[in-house]
Formats: C-alpha cells, sequence, structure tokens
C-alpha cells in the first residue's frame, strides 16, 4: 500500500504559474461604463446558470454580500461556458474555444453574451489578474488533446488550470490579508478537483477521459480494463477499495494543509469559501459509505446535509481570526 505524502514537488511548480499570473498588468483605465440595465440583465442570468448547474456553490455564494455575489457568480458562469464549450461541442470545440477566448478576455464584449458582459465587469471592478483566466481556459482545453496522466505531479499541473486558478480570482474578488493566501488558494484548487475527478471516474470515462494517475492505478493492480469493468458492469474489488482509500486520504491532506488560508481571506468571503470546501470535502465521505462505488452512482451531499452543516463551519471561520 502506498503512503500518503504530500510533496512539495508538485507545489513548486503551481507556485511558480500563480507567481507569473499574479504579475499580469491589469489595464483598469479600459473599464467601460456600461448600461446598468444590461449589466443587471447579464448578472441575473450568470445567478441562473449557477443555481442550475451547481448547488453547492450557489449556497456557498449565497452566504456572500451581494456584490461579491454576484461576481463570484460570474466567475462560475465564465468556468461553467469554458467547460461545456470543450465537452458538448464535438470537433467544432477548438474553433468555438478560441471564439470563446477572445470575447471573454475582451473589455467590450457583444452584448449579446451575457456571460461576457458581466465577467468583463467583474474583471474590471475586481482588478482580477487577466492571466489567471487565459491560465483556466488553457487548462481546459488540455482536455482537447489530453486523456491521461502518468503521474500525480501531472495531474496537479491540470488542477491547477481548471481549479485553482478558480480560488485565485474567487481570492481577488472576496478579499485577502497577505499574498501568502495564494499558496493555500493552490492548494484548495488541487484538493477541489482531485474531489470531482474522484465522483466523477465513470462520467469522465464515458467521455473518453481518465484523470487516475497512470502509475498509481499499476501500484494498486488496477488496469483501464478494471475501470470499464466498473463502469460496465459495477464490478470493483479490494483492489479498487484500497486505491480510493489512498486517493481519498491524499484529498483530505490537502484539504487539511489547505484550510488555513482561511485566516488570510477578509471576513465577508472567508465563511462562503469554507462552506464551499466543506461541502465538497463531505463528497468524499459519500463515496467511503458507499463502499467506494462511484462507477453506479455519483457521489453527493444533499442540501440537508449542507444546511446542517453551516452553524460549525460558521464557529470555525470566526475562530480562525
Amino acid at each position: 500500500m502506498m503512503t500518503v505524502i504530500v510533496n512539495e514537488a508538485w507545489e513548486n511548480p503551481l507556485l511558480s504559474l500563480a507567481n507569473e499570473a499574479w504579475l499580469s498588468v491589469h489595464p483598469a483605465d479600459r473599464r467601460d461604463q456600461a448600461d446598468v440595465a444590461l449589466l443587471e440583465h447579464a448578472y441575473n442570468h450568470c445567478e441562473a446558470i449557477t443555481a442550475y448547474h451547481s448547488r453547492s456553490f450557489h449556497l456557498a455564494s449565497g452566504l456572500m454580500k451581494p456584490e461579491a455575489r454576484r461576481a463570484v457568480r460570474a466567475l462560475y458562469a465564465f468556468c461553467r461556458t469554458t467547460d461545456d464549450i470543450v465537452d458538448v461541442s464535438g470537433v467544432k470545440a477548438p474553433t468555438l474555444l478560441e471564439i470563446w477566448r477572445e470575447r471573454s478576455l475582451s473589455w467590450r464584449p457583444p452584448q449579446h453574451d451575457l456571460v461576457a458582459v458581466a465577467w468583463a465587469d467583474t474583471r474590471a471592478k475586481y482588478a482580477l489578474p487577466h492571466r489567471y483566466a487565459e491560465q483556466l481556459i488553457d487548462g481546459v482545453a488540455r482536455d482537447l488533446y489530453q486523456t491521461r496522466y502518468e503521474t500525480f505531479e501531472d495531474l496537479t499541473t491540470y488542477c491547477y488550470g481548471v481549479a485553482s486558478t478558480v480560488g485565485l480570482m474567487s481570492m481577488h474578488i472576496t478579499g485577502y490579508e497577505s499574498e501568502e493566501a495564494v499558496r493555500y488558494a493552490v492548494k484548495l484548487g488541487v484538493a477541489l478537483q482531485l474531489t470531482n475527478i474522484l465522483r466523477d471516474v465513470a462520467e469522465d470515462w464515458e467521455r473518453g477521459r481518465m484523470y487516475l494517475p497512470q502509475d498509481e492505478l499499476k501500484a494498486y493492480g488496477l488496469s483501464e480494463s478494471d475501470i470499464t469493468a466498473g463502469v460496465a458492469q459495477g464490478l470493483y474489488d479490494d483492489r479498487w477499495r484500497q486505491f480510493m482509500v489512498f486517493q481519498i486520504a491524499r484529498a483530505r491532506q490537502i484539504y487539511e494543509e489547505a484550510w488555513p488560508g482561511l485566516n488570510l481571506l477578509h471576513p465577508q468571503g472567508r465563511f462562503a469559501i469554507a462552506a464551499a470546501a466543506t461541502f465538497y470535502r463531505a463528497i468524499l465521505d459519500d463515496i467511503k459509505a458507499h463502499d467506494y462505488d462511484v462507477f453506479s452512482r455519483r457521489a453527493y451531499v444533499g442540501k440537508w446535509g449542507k444546511v446542517r452543516r453551516l452553524p460549525s463551519i460558521w464557529w470555525q471561520t470566526r475562530r480562525t481570526h
């Protein structure tokens, strides 16, 4: 059995990416005065996208003050749109993604693209380093040409692109006390994406992708034929269980290491980020409770499971300050 070790070998390259993006200049003077009614419509559209696609994020972001809530939901809609282009556009995906890249990074997007309108306003209002958005698009684009990852270190680069960048942009919206928060945002993003990967093994497999590190599968005597058997027939054994025990333990450890970063966020955003992290971490508990079966069911935490955790989360975030 492999021992869980969170190795700085994977952290340092990700921090280099984050620091490079941090220094990207924000052209604050390019913010236009957008039509108030159009902006209201655009932000409402982003709110609807968030409510439909992610009940967890919708609930967690609802704990923020109205202005920040609108902004993080615009961020979610930007991410969701990027994902959807890659996942559902087929052979047109590369072309559509390049069109979206130009539009979503523009300071003057077409008024009919409500997500791009709200997102441009959010980027300008919170002076988001533009490189983070570019890195996210690049990270999601990897799904167009890479479907396997040999090592965990390789996988964390993908996790940074599609998830840590979201945390880094969220950090600018919620506010932070110190640039040291960058390290924790990177870690939390990795933990969140690892949770997604463990939950969505079957869904990803059906799309022709597998994010589980190849060398770690081999270490537990597993191969792609075992994943096929799990997805097609719901068949798995103790090799899979032990593999998942290891994966979940590592994800939990990264959550633990990321948690102190909440101390470095402004109080208005701390509760919401803590709630989102706690809701996602609870998915790992659900996977374990169902004997590591991620083939015949999709692990989740119900609304009551989230709501009943809120008082404890609130108390923990009060104590961290």
